[in-house]
This record gives C-alpha cells, structure tokens and sequence, in this order.
C-alpha cells in the first residue's frame, strides 16, 4: 500500500481551535505521517498515479473535500464526502472529549480510564464510518482513518 508524505489541513475560515483541539490536530497529523496506509484504487478502468500522496483536506460547500496529489504535485484524485454521516460521530466524540479534558483535572484515575475508553470507542466508530465512506475511492487501514477522523473533527468544529 501507499501512504501520505504531506497533509494539508484547510481550516481557514474555522474559529480558532481551543488547546485542547489544537493538541489534537497536532498529535493526529504527527502520527498520521509516521505511520499510515493509503491507496487510491484505480476507478472507471482508469489506473492512477502511485503514491506516496499529499493529501489537502477541507470542508467545502459542507462536503468533506480531500485532494489526493502526488509528490511532484500531479491531480491523483478528489472526492467529495457528505459530513451527514459524520455529524453524530462527531458531536458524540466532541463531547466525550469534553468530558475527559474536565475529568483529568479532577477525576481519580478509574473514572478518567473509564471516560477513555468511551472515547476512545467513539474515536473508532468515527474511523469506521470514514472507511465505508471512502469504499472505492481510498483504502486505508483502521490507524490511518482513526487519524483522519480525528482531522476531521477539527475541520468539523468550525463547521
């Protein structure tokens, strides 16, 4: 499989993001880029360009728009995804971080695990959601599309 070298997260026009969520960006694009697994299939017969890919993502028209490019910055893809399928998802796992950013100022540590583990089910329920969506335009194994979930939500905050 191929993977992204370079991710460009369009959050112009997006409020800015809280620490918390910033921290997050910052994490989910770090290990996004030390370890991922995307492949454009080829579509309509047509082959496509191999990887490794930069990657631009951005709401656009309230569609989810990502912009897959090779290295030399050759078009290798665009789709565009409704965010009606990720708007539970993501309400769901603001919250619960919400919660867990308040719980590990106060909270012992087996409420806060317990919190977690919410989250982090949340979390994973959001990559599946991304995986269908992207059926037959990306592949990408469950550590890629929890990352990209995660980038998602940010672009969703302001959304």
């Amino acid at each position: 499989m191929s993977k992204i070298t370079h991710i460009d997260l369009d959050d112009s026009g997006l409020p800015p993001p809280t620490p918390e969520i910033d921290q997050e960006r910052k994490v989910a694009m770090f290990d996004l880029l030390e370890d991922n697994s995307f492949a454009l299939p080829a579509r309509d017969g047509r082959a496509v360009p191999d990887g490794p890919y930069h990657l631009g993502l951005s709401i656009r028209e309230r569609r989810l728009v990502f912009d897959v490019r090779t290295e030399d910055d050759t078009p290798a893809g665009e789709f565009h995804l409704s965010l009606g399928p990720f708007r539970q998802v993501v309400k769901d796992y603001f919250q619960i971080c919400e919660s867990y950013f308040d719980a590990v100022k106060t909270l012992p540590p087996s409420q806060i695990e317990t919190i977690d583990m919410a989250r982090r089910g949340i979390h994973n329920e959001g990559a599946r959601v991304l995986q269908e969506r992207l059926e037959g335009k990306a592949e990408v194994d469950i550590d890629t599309a929890r990352r990209l979930f995660t980038l998602i939500c940010v672009l969703h905050f302001g959304g």
